[in-house]
């Protein structure tokens, strides 16, 4: 394998294990051994597991945030694409072993001296809800600031609160409740 390709398949392989498994749960020499590499090749593309779960979380997010943005652009205008997010959602969770949220499910694990981690899930947590508040002002007309910051913010929460309790109940009817709750407060805010 190249360089680049072995790069991303330790990133691959590490990530899959901490999402079936956890992120603690999970070892180097785990790694190593469904990677089929020796240890001082892992370690000459990654100093520790903690920079491995950090590539982990970016790729994730980088095809998270490609999947809403398409999402999003294929929904018709208005408040349809306000609502790609849950149906891409209920997508996810078709999928086999959805296990809920890759960078939710790190941040449980996290103990408080690893703040590395935990600025990288906050930093990706607050591009989504910036992201769902351009879509908000891109398709709804004539709200303020403080109304777009409350209804992006609520999508936000709505979207959060789905995938964790989709992921509890192992069931997709927090997705689908998500989405029909989802249009009442739009009219709220649009009788303000």
């Amino acid at each position: 394998m190249q360089r680049p390709e072995l790069h991303q398949h330790i990133i691959t392989t590490a990530g899959n294990l901490f999402y079936a498994q956890g992120y603690n749960s999970t070892g180097i020499n785990e790694i190593i051994d469904k990677c089929d590499i020796a240890k001082a090749t892992l370690y000459g593309h990654f100093k520790s597991k903690e920079d491995i779960c950090v590539a982990y979380l970016e790729q994730r997010h980088h095809a998270f945030m490609d999947s809403v943005k398409m999402y999003v652009a294929r929904s018709k205008t208005g408040k349809n694409r306000l609502l790609a997010i849950f149906d891409l959602l209920q997508d996810m969770y078709r999928e086999e072993n959805f296990q809920g949220c890759w960078a939710l499910k790190t941040l449980g694990e996290l103990s408080p001296n690893q703040k590395k981690i935990l600025e990288v899930i906050q930093k990706q947590k607050k591009e989504l809800l910036l992201y769902l508040g351009e879509v908000v002002g891109q398709n709804i007309s004539n709200l303020s600031k403080a109304q777009t910051e409350k209804m992006s913010g609520g999508l936000y929460l709505l979207y959060e609160s789905a995938v964790t309790e989709s992921h509890l109940f192992k069931n997709d009817w927090p997705i689908y409740m998500a989405k029909s709750i989802a249009p009442t407060f739009f009219a709220e805010l649009e009788l303000e």
